[in-house]
């Protein structure tokens, strides 16, 4: 142990230089039909049935493996500061670099000085969202106060701040949400965008409280303002959800122009050679260069790893070197910075890639050349076995909850050379299985498998069924099965309680290397339907889960059709349905629920119009699944009367989420039972009907923010069900959410969504030619599926005050106390988390 963590320490500081020896992970799944090395001495069950599974985080080469399958070696020393950092702001003499924090956790500012690469002051603050710049003299920082309405403003000096005060730029009636903040050429006034409000804000730098508002339009979410270098009275405002940057007067408050761009247009940066404005457009793969004297696009700049492949990249972060002659950008999912030169204006022409850590939100060169970047969610994926089943009484005690237990990053590299650039490209590439032609991944595919190896090709299997469920983790369900890697300590919910679900993974496959690419349900759902999330969603979120002020709740949950800004570029399954003819039917999937249980739901994607049942139940906690389970069975029968059924039916069983302990509600331990039996009834009813030889059932959770894996936080619970699954087998294959949708497209002949479910493995392993059409048999519950908690349960005063009118409204932290203690009893013992500590070391050589 001390070896390894003596490894990751090291990696994080030499930015992955790492010797093989020092860290021995488990090797990858060996293909179906390979002779297995010998079981290394203290091998358990699971490691000898799959002896070269890989597992998420440090591999023998150095590199991390995340589990939605793409790997990091980010370039450069690694900085750790705090939780999801958002924006990097240098000081105007580039000595120091505020980074502003706006994750589910603490919200701060961090100041590091960019020389010795130290933290010289953090500041905790109620909120921010993205904004921050510093006065032209660099005497004052300014940062976002988000749904406050604020800006917070800071004196300046030798890395430190102080004399802090929060400045209110609108009435507290007024909805506006402060984001980017910037400054006139002189300081004297502040520009600050109000995103929720579609507004922008000119106001005094010293006295904020008087401010001119200017409508920019309701949906169009002003994110980035920035001056004009070359006439100060004119300022650019990009407008997130209006495709589009607005040219505004400041003298007279006017909007004089709206210049249009690639989707999602956020940050912006102003060339010092010309008239050239650069806005990174983060819903497409591509940076807009505006002519600012004509507002002409001059050329659109593809930052992808190859031209001509889906979104997903997620540019959103732009930097220019100090002449203006190299464009740097921040490609978030991508987990890259792309580096053009654009010296020669209207002929960006690239020079490489440097490979970043995870979600690299925002990127910003110094005056010699070299780079400081962020990294959102870090650069190490993590488990968390001590996480959301938490028995810690000391409000004090550390809580290993997804949302918030990746922490951030800063990197360095130094200046970009012609040398340093080709070994970073060729690692950037290394690091993605993303193919240049987006075409599916075939390396474990036998001839003859079920699962075509490229879109049209031929399958045996016409109808899919797409089961989504609600967040819970490998170990808290198949924790005490064997056959796989579980631990049997953090199951919650074992075979007793879940008869069906091991039952299906015994006969079928039992996938324990499965995770989801979401962290909540609010990012889940958007990658359980479209493989990938905006930035706008992954933005969003942790502002609404970990408490949202209330004149902003309904705005809040950025998913399933609730902002058409969250909508990914790629579109949604039934988008990809509907383009390619194939037919589709959804059961409760972004489905509003009608005011009663026997109402009529309404649909919230205009694709799904006629192409859902408004009878079936969506999110609805006093709903029981078996109903759910019952209405869907009898639309099957409906289909065997008719001759055939839609293509894709995407079906919600959404009660394995609990209700907690509220008094009259169903115990946990029934939720989840009720949510097994009938997951029991609908395979059942599949494989007795007509269709059954030619259907495939896919389960997944949307995401695993309710639970503890020993493994990684975003391993979760997934089933292959069809008469051409490998039955009776252990798929220990890495596989993420996109890898069935993957699986899904292939057979449907539906194109990717995004560059995440182009790049993913499809699930080969999981398939066999041969079909076995056994019906499967219902297993009756063990347990009461209609246990009621009574009153004066543990946690029933806190569970009669969460909201579970919606998935995730309730606080998850203490919905899943109330969820473990429901389970192993109010004074169950549990051992203390433990969190290891890193040392952040640098080399003297550095990169080069």
């Amino acid at each position: 142990m001390t070896r390894l963590l003596a490894a990751i320490a090291t990696f994080l500081a030499t930015g992955g230089d790492v010797l093989a020896q020092e860290a021995k992970p488990e090797r990858p799944e060996r293909l179906e039909g390979a002779n297995p090395p010998e079981s290394p001495a203290g091998a358990t069950a699971s490691d000898a049935a799959a002896p070269w599974r890989v597992l998420p985080g440090l591999q023998p080469d150095g590199r991390v493996q995340l589990p939605n399958q793409w790997s990091l070696r980010p370039a450069g020393p690694q900085v750790e500061v705090g939780d999801f950092p958002v924006n990097v702001v240098l000081n105007p003499a580039c000595t120091h670099a505020a980074v502003v924090h706006s994750g589910h956790g603490t919200h701060e500012v961090i100041v590091v000085d960019v020389k010795t690469r130290s933290i010289t002051c953090r500041v905790p603050l109620p909120q921010t969202f993205y904004g921050g710049c510093f006065s032209p003299d660099g005497s004052r920082l300014f940062v976002s106060g988000g749904e406050e309405d604020v800006v917070h403003s800071f004196a300046f000096a030798k890395g430190l701040l102080s004399d802090g005060c929060s400045l209110r730029v609108v009435d507290p009636a007024t909805s506006f949400v402060t984001t980017g903040i910037g400054t006139t050429e002189d300081g004297s006034r502040l520009l600050v965008c109000g995103s929720w409000g579609g507004k922008l804000a000119i106001t005094d730098a010293k006295d904020v409280g008087d401010a001119r508002l200017i409508d920019l339009g309701k949906g169009t979410y002003p994110y980035a303002a920035v001056a004009d270098r070359d006439d100060p009275d004119r300022a650019f405002v990009s407008l997130w959800g209006g495709a589009a940057v607005a040219t505004v007067d400041l003298k007279t408050g006017d909007v004089k122009e709206r210049w249009a761009t690639p989707s999602h247009p956020t940050e912006m940066v102003q060339s010092p050679r010309g008239h050239i404005l650069y806005v990174a457009c983060s819903n497409s793969t591509k940076v807009a260069a505006i002519d600012t004297s004509t507002g002409r696009t001059m050329e659109v700049i593809d930052c992808a790893l190859y031209p001509g492949v889906p979104s997903g990249n997620t540019p959103q972060s732009v930097s220019l070197n100090a002449d203006g002659t190299m464009l740097a950008v921040a490609n978030a999912d991508a987990n890259n910075i792309a580096i053009f030169d654009v010296s020669e204006a209207g002929h960006a022409r690239s020079t490489g890639f440097v490979p970043a850590g995870w979600y690299p939100t925002s990127v910003r060169f110094l005056p010699d050349g070299s780079l400081v970047y962020a990294n959102g969610k870090g650069v190490m994926p993590r488990s968390n076995r001590h996480g959301p089943n938490p028995l810690v009484s000391s409000p004090g005690g550390v809580r290993e909850y997804i949302g918030g237990l990746m922490r951030g990053t800063l990197g360095f590299v130094k200046s970009p050379n012609a040398k340093s650039m080709e070994r970073y490209t060729r690692e950037a590439y290394a690091a993605t299985p993303l193919r240049r032609d987006a075409a599916a991944r075939a390396e474990a595919r036998e001839a003859d498998n079920p699962i075509p190896a490229s879109i049209g090709g031929k399958s045996p299997i016409r109808h899919v069924i797409y089961v989504i469920k609600e967040n819970r983790t490998y170990d808290q369900v198949f924790g005490d099965m064997s056959e796989g890697k579980g631990d049997a300590n953090l199951c919650l919910f074992p075979e007793r309680v879940t008869p069906n679900h091991h039952a299906l993974a015994r006969e079928f496959v039992l996938l324990d290397n499965f995770y989801v690419d979401g962290e909540v349900s609010a990012d889940g759902h958007e990658w359980s339907m479209g493989a990938y999330a905006t930035d706008f969603v992954e933005k969003t979120w942790p502002l609404t889960y970990r408490g949202s002020r209330p004149k902003h709740r309904e705005l809040a949950y950025p998913s399933e059709g609730a902002f058409a800004i969250a909508d990914g570029a790629g579109g949604h399954l039934w988008d990809r349905c509907k383009e390619a003819g194939v037919t589709y039917r959804s059961y409760g999937e972004w489905v509003e629920n009608g005011p009663t249980a026997d109402s009529p739901g309404t649909a919230k994607a205009d694709a799904l119009e006629g192409h859902f049942d408004p009878m079936f139940r969506s999110f609805d906690m006093d709903y029981p699944d078996v109903r759910r389970a019952e209405r869907f069975l009898a639309e099957l029968k409906r289909f065997e009367a008719e001759g055939d059924m839609p293509q894709l039916c995407i079906v919600r069983l959404p009660n394995d989420h609990t209700a907690g302990t509220r008094a009259g509600s169903r115990t946990p331990t029934a939720c989840v039972a009720d949510n097994d039996l009938a997951m029991g009834m609908v395979v059942e009813g599949v494989s007795k009907s007509k269709f059954w030889p030619s259907t495939a059932i896919f389960v997944v959770e949307d995401d695993a923010q309710n639970g503890s894996d020993h493994v990684d936080a975003h391993r979760t619970v997934a089933l292959a069900i069809s008469p051409y699954s490998r039955r009776g087998s252990v798929d220990s294959s890495l596989y993420s959410t996109s890898s069935m949708l993957r699986t899904i497209e292939l057979i449907l002949g539906l194109q990717p969504m995004s560059q995440f479910d182009a790049a993913a493995l499809p699930m080969y392993r999981s398939f066999r030619a041969q079909a076995d059409t056994r019906p499967y048999a219902i297993r009756p519950p063990v347990v009461d599926v209609n246990e009621r908690n009574v009153v004066g349960a543990w946690g029933a005063e806190m569970s009669a005050e969460f909201d579970l009118a919606k998935e995730d409204a309730a606080d998850d932290l203490l919905l899943n106390e109330v969820v473990w203690k429901s389970v192993k009893g109010p004074d169950s013992p549990m051992p203390p988390p433990v969190r290891a500590a890193f040392l952040f070391e640098h080399r003297k050589d550095d990169d080069d």
